[in-house]
């Protein structure tokens, strides 16, 4: 079976029972991967996004540097 051509990927950064984030998405049709310089780029954000504590968040979220996407439950 083969995989489909269209389609999305996605990076996350998460801590398990702690924070996730989601970090960049791209069209699989439009790249196939990330390069080397971005993959490092984005280890370096999500480690920084990570070690956020909630008054940092808060203000993130307050500048609108972050945004928040709830789930219903």
């Amino acid at each position: 079976m083969q995989g489909k051509s269209g389609g999305f990927r996605t990076i996350i950064a998460f801590k398990v029972d702690d924070k996730s984030f989601f970090i960049f998405g791209f069209s699989k049709n439009e790249k196939a991967n990330i390069s080397t310089k971005e993959k490092t780029a984005l280890k370096i954000m999500a480690k920084e996004l990570l070690a956020y504590d909630n008054k940092q968040l808060a203000k993130a979220l307050k500048h609108k540097a972050l945004f928040e996407v709830i789930r219903d439950e």
